[in-house]
């Protein structure tokens, strides 16, 4: 997976592990098939996701091994992610902790406290990776409130920051490779995706937020598209 988190194989209690937070919670579902792959726990509760039966939530829980965080309100991710970057400061760690955010928690106040925080503290193990697509459940972000321009605020509160094309794994990692830096800033990560990217009935589509239910022909041209069999 790129060489960027330190962890040991099947060791999902190892206290020197780097912590991944998914602070947009929705999305913790992407980082359950990896953990399953490093023996965090088994295969077969991939099948159950979502059910009863097994372990794995519609959003992130600490019930989860691995799962760092628990995550659905959008805007706490960062300040627990602070938390952990802090404690592995002040106890002379390695330790890295990421944040996954999405662009719609920049509406919470909670993320520009953290973002202080982080700055004044120095927490340049903390890095996060904003998800720039534009789009939240209502639309497009700077019709309803505008963002722009997110570069210059990061950098404003004191964050280095580095902006790519979020479907290249060539500029992902290169990014993450400069993060590494101790430069005694927090880093962020840019990077520009398109929603839905992949299947053309749902890119840039804020509707496909939430799922709508599909029928057996959009099945079928979405695995046509993504080379699904």
């Amino acid at each position: 997976y790129g060489g960027v988190l330190m962890y040991k194989y099947g060791k999902p209690d190892d206290p020197d592990r780097d912590r991944v937070i998914i602070s947009k919670g929705h999305s913790t579902m992407g980082l359950y098939p990896i953990l399953a792959d490093i023996g965090f726990f088994p295969k077969e509760e991939l099948k159950k996701y979502g059910y009863g039966t097994g372990i794995l939530r519609i959003f992130g829980n600490i019930s989860i091994p691995g799962i760092d965080a628990t995550s659905g309100s959008l805007g706490h991710g960062q300040g627990i992610g602070a938390g952990y970057a802090l404690s592995a400061k002040k106890k002379n760690m390695t330790q890295k902790t990421y944040v996954i955010i999405s662009e719609g928690e920049m509406y919470e106040g909670a993320v520009w406290e953290t973002a202080l925080f982080a700055s004044h503290q120095k927490l340049d193990n903390l890095i996060w990776v904003l998800d720039r697509n534009h789009k939240i459940i209502l639309g497009d972000t700077e019709d309803l409130l505008e963002l722009e321009p997110i570069q210059d605020k990061w950098e404003s509160f004191g964050w280095e920051v580095f902006s790519v094309n979020g479907h290249s794994i060539t500029e992902l990692l290169k990014a993450f490779e400069r993060t590494k830096e101790k430069n005694g800033k927090p880093k962020i990560i840019i990077a520009d995706t398109v929603k839905g990217k992949g299947v053309s009935l749902m890119e840039h589509q804020p509707d496909w937020h939430y799922w709508q239910g599909m029928t057996d022909e959009q099945i079928k041209t979405a695995r046509k598209e993504l080379e699904v069999a």
